[in-house]
């Protein structure tokens, strides 16, 4: 899987998505990427909740908020991660 600033949970299992997170977030701290779009779909915003749910207690994650119209909206999260200090 390409590491960019967009990841698109569509074709991932819900029980995938926890440790998704974790190890995509790594990837792109470690490629100097710090600014992520999560798209979780519409639908009933389930996957929405859980994704924004781990966000909360993940460490790498410095804020997240929902996208605007243009990126997604209802159906994407923009994730700011924490900077990897030497």
């Amino acid at each position: 899987m390409p590491i960019e600033d967009i990841l698109d949970l569509h074709t991932f299992k819900p029980n995938e998505v926890a440790d998704l997170l974790v190890d995509y977030f790594s990837a792109c701290i470690d490629a100097g990427i710090y600014s992520v779009r999560i798209v979780h779909g519409k639908g009933r915003g389930i996957l929405k909740k859980r994704v924004q749910g781990l966000l909360k207690k993940n460490p790498l994650v410095e804020s997240y908020r929902n996208a605007p119209l243009q990126a997604g909206g209802w159906g994407a999260t923009l994730v700011e991660l924490k900077p990897k200090f030497k």
